[in-house]
């Protein structure tokens, strides 16, 4: 039973009795505890077990430990103070730090007002120029300060002066080199500028400035070809004034063309950024290494959640409308499907031209100009259909938008005078849509739906037209005048070679069919852009893993409705059947006399089967026609409810996405004229954007050199070459500095580094 109870006694925690051993150097500071100071560190023992240690001088780490003690219980305040031999109101004063504050409260940084003219960014700028050489009076002349603050500085200690002596000619690292260092960073792989990040981590930092190295052979270093053409398309240019991030490492800027690289270098997933150096990144943006997935998601977040996404687009397609006047008067309208896999909702089904299959999915609209470059974009979780897009929100939006429109004076002078042309595919035809469009002066053009008969061959005539990219092709035209649903129309016919006639109909009244024609057929290039776009940019992988709701009023398609139809189809099909089966007996040879019996019962069975769904199709019609084609969201069974994927994060890097293709597109009308085959220009980029590059920075020429390598074959370089002259020209700034960007080719003029 003894030792059950003491068992027992032992499970139930029962207080045991230890006896304090200390050594004898232990000073003691109660019954059960005890320290001791030896090579400059104070250890702690509780009984003769040690059980913490710090650094003499490492005061605050002291007071949270005494602080500790006393809270816990542990030892009394007095105990602390006697043992320690320090004034019992510091103690007092810990405790009261640590249970206002925490254990934080010991290590955060004074409180003070601060430098008023040197701040901490300007410090970090001043030693910059003067371990560049510079003198005082030229650092307080950039800073824009006064002299006798500068020196008062460096006498003080905050700032050092660069001894004299001749210049140090730059080293250059090696990929090997650089992943060595970033391997050995304190903060984490390639997290070297370690001021710059603790000064961010206690907010004292607004945003990390870049500051260039002279490195070899940097990976995927030729996206900086780009930089010229994304900042002349607005990359950075309205950034300030929609979004805002709170002070850290990484500012707007670094986040933008990081996104706007990575859509450059085909990096489709933020996840591939794992798998990725990140310093080699981080040396094209001028700062250590790049944000992690992570944090450079919850930067999109912050981002998106300003609400200013589409402000923001919206600015930047108004910009290249008013930058080409003569393009934003013709546009390319159309629907495309992003397929969804996912389970997060249940999206409704629609037909994806490309699959040919009905898939579950979102549908966005692109407005892109005569030459297939992209204006904007809009997404429509509930698919209306393209002629309700059209009314609802494209042509509103483009009545606003589009530079160049003709007075009402000049419209009401000029009877077949529009605003500007729309073109879309024959998911838009719908001749009194084209009338009502028409009542507000905008032409349109698409292709007829059930053209009829061929027309006469003698029609036709041999005519020279110009395609949109300048080439000279020769078609086989005819037109006439139409009166469709209530409107007159335009009809125009092409003649391919084996004698197929394709018929497009619109309410371009002015130019000639010579015009309209290929601008007609040049609807493919909006076709090219989208395949373009999901095959090289990604445009249909998936951003955010989330949904958000659809309005309470959203109209979408009555799913009593769509299983009417679908029931209709399935009888009308049935009685096709049995209709031919009704005909293959009525049509069949004569029959002898024992088996006409059979012959007639056969038919009369088929003859009431036909009759029977004859009325089951009627009666689905009628059911069809009483149930509304369209209900409300609210309307919807809970179980059919569903909601749209986010938005706002898809919608800020497909306008990312948009300013890298539009400036590629740029880079390729340089390069290619200068090409054996022109068509190859975006191929030759690809592989240019792909490889390594120098970099070398000279701040007393504000200068950024990258110096690329040699291609693989001589048409190509000779190109690239007149591309990089076309873009010294330029003389663009690298984002945050005033280092003018300079792009050459050669070997590295500056010696390579040999130490890590």
């Amino acid at each position: 039973m003894r030792g059950a109870w003491g068992f027992s006694k032992l499970r139930l925690g029962m207080p045991q009795m230890q006896l304090p051993i200390f050594a004898s150097e232990l000073t003691a500071i109660s019954a059960d505890l005890g320290f001791l100071q030896q090579d400059g560190r104070v250890y702690y023992f509780h009984g003769h077990l040690p059980t913490f240690h710090h650094a003499v001088e490492d005061v605050a780490t002291f007071r949270s430990y005494i602080a500790q003690l006393v809270v816990n219980g542990t030892a009394t305040q007095v105990e602390v103070a006697q043992a320690f031999g320090i004034p019992g109101i510091t103690v007092k004063r810990a405790v009261k730090k640590l249970r206002e504050e925490g254990t934080a409260g010991f290590y955060a940084a004074r409180r003070g007002r601060g430098p008023a003219v040197l701040t901490v960014e300007k410090l970090a700028q001043a030693q910059e120029l003067l371990d560049q050489g510079r003198k005082v009076a030229e650092v307080a002349k950039v800073l824009g300060v006064q002299k006798d603050c500068v020196r008062k500085a460096v006498a003080h200690g905050r700032l050092h002066q660069a001894k004299a002596g001749p210049a140090a000619e730059p080293s250059a690292t090696s990929k090997t080199q650089r992943a060595t260092a970033d391997e050995a960073a304190p903060h984490g792989m390639g997290a070297t500028r370690t001021a710059e990040r603790v000064q961010a981590s206690v907010g004292l930092l607004t945003e990390a400035p870049p500051q260039f190295q002279a490195v070899v052979d940097v990976p995927q270093g030729g996206v900086l070809l780009a930089l010229p053409a994304l900042l002349a398309n607005g990359l950075l240019r309205h950034t300030c004034e929609h979004f805002e991030l709170p002070k850290g490492f990484y500012g707007l800027a670094s986040v933008f063309l990081l996104l706007a690289f990575l859509a450059l270098g085909r990096i489709k997933s933020l996840e591939k950024l794992r798998h990725l150096p990140p310093g080699e990144w981080g040396k094209l943006l001028g700062l250590d290494r790049i944000p992690e997935v992570r944090t450079l998601r919850q930067k999109l977040g912050l981002l998106a959640q300003s609400g200013q996404v589409e402000a923001w687009s919206k600015a930047l397609s108004v910009e290249w409308m008013k930058e080409h006047e003569e393009l934003a008067g013709v546009l390319y309208v159309d629907g495309h499907v992003r397929v969804y896999h996912g389970e997060l909702t249940q999206l409704p089904r629609r037909y994806v031209a490309r699959e040919r299959l009905c898939l579950r999915g979102t549908t966005d609209y692109w407005v892109n100009d005569r030459r297939g470059q992209p204006f904007f974009v809009i997404s429509a979780p509930v698919n209306p259909g393209l002629l309700a897009m059209l009314r609802e929100q494209i042509v509103p939006r483009l009545l606003k938008e589009v530079p160049g429109q003709p007075s009402e004076e000049a419209l009401a002078a000029q009877r077949w005078l529009h605003r500007f042309l729309m073109i879309f595919d024959r998911e838009g035809y719908s001749p009194q849509t084209f009338a009502e469009f028409w009542e507000q002066r905008i032409a349109c053009l698409t292709y007829r739906k059930k053209p009829g008969e061929d027309w006469p061959v003698e029609e036709f005539a041999k005519v020279e037209v110009r395609l949109s990219n300048g080439e000279m092709v020769t078609m086989e035209l005819a037109e006439r005048g139409v009166f469709l649903g209530g409107q007159w129309m335009r009809e125009i016919r092409r003649r391919n070679a084996e004698g197929r006639q394709t018929a497009i109909v619109g309410t371009e009244f002015q130019s000639p069919m010579t015009v309209l024609a290929p601008e007609m057929f040049g609807r493919w290039s909006q076709e090219n852009f989208l395949k373009y776009m999901r095959e090289q940019f990604g445009l249909d992988r998936l951003i955010e893993y989330g949904t958000a709701e659809i309005p309470e009023t959203a109209q979408v398609v009555n799913p009593q409705r769509r299983h009417l139809e679908g029931q209709i189809k399935k009888q009308a099909a049935l009685l096709a059947r049995r209709e031919a089966e009704f005909v293959a007996l009525t049509l069949v040879s004569p029959i002898e006399a024992p088996a006409v019996q059979m012959y007639v019962q056969a038919k009369a069975q088929l003859l009431e089967r036909i009759t029977d769904l004859q009325s089951q199709i009627d009666e689905l019609k009628a059911q069809r026609k009483a149930t509304p084609r369209h209900v409300s969201m609210k309307e919807l069974p809970a179980e059919q409810r569903f909601e749209q994927l986010a938005p706002d994060k898809k919608h800020l890097i497909d306008t990312v996405k948009m300013i890298a293709y539009r400036a590629e597109t740029a880079l390729a009308w340089v390069v290619g004229p200068e090409l054996t085959r022109p068509a190859e220009a975006r191929s030759v980029l690809q592989g240019l954007f792909a490889d390594h590059v120098d970099l070398e920075p000279d701040c007393s020429a504000k200068t950024l050199t990258v110096r690329l390598h040699p291609l693989a074959n001589t048409s190509d370089q000779t190109a690239i070459q007149k591309l990089c002259a076309h873009l010294n020209e330029t003389e663009t700034l690298f984002p945050g500095t005033d280092l003018r960007m300079i792009y050459e080719f050669g070997s590295t003029q500056f010696p390579r580094n040999q130490e890590v």
